[in-house]
């Protein structure tokens, strides 16, 4: 089964973003910058340190790939993505919701919501949209 992959656009802050996620998260980080990358000779001098591609992977699952690489229209951060994070249980949630909310926009607070699931939403620092989910009986099911 195909599974979706958020996939983050950067203005040349990748790095910071995606180790603040990592952490965040408690995820394995793999970076590699356009220096380290095949044919890093012919890319120009100031763009040598940033990210080409990263990935932050938990338990054996990619949670989010990311790049420094956008195209000449720029990067439009907060905009066009927003990452829906299904939690599989409440600390989960807690924990998730706690550490992206560090420098955050709270835009919902986690509560129990009329449909029964714990749901909140945030606009973390880096401007990215993040919704969290926990629906209990799926997950003890």
């Amino acid at each position: 089964m195909a599974q979706l992959h958020p996939y983050l656009a950067f203005d040349g802050n990748c790095s910071e973003a995606m180790n603040f996620y990592k952490e965040a998260l408690n995820g394995t980080l793999e970076l590699t910058t356009v220096g380290e990358s095949p044919g890093s000779d012919t890319a120009p001098a100031g763009m040598k340190d940033k990210v080409m591609h990263a990935s932050l992977e938990k338990d054996g699952a990619v949670l989010l790939f990311a790049s420094d690489m956008i195209g000449p229209e720029g990067a439009k951060q907060g905009n066009t993505i927003t990452l829906s994070l299904n939690c599989e249980s409440e600390d989960e949630i807690n924990s998730a919701f706690k550490n992206l909310s560090e420098g955050a926009k709270s835009t919902r607070e986690l509560k129990q919501e009329f449909w029964g699931d714990t749901y909140g939403e945030v606009v973390d620092k880096f401007g990215m949209r993040w919704m969290f989910n926990y629906h209990k009986e799926k997950a003890e099911a």
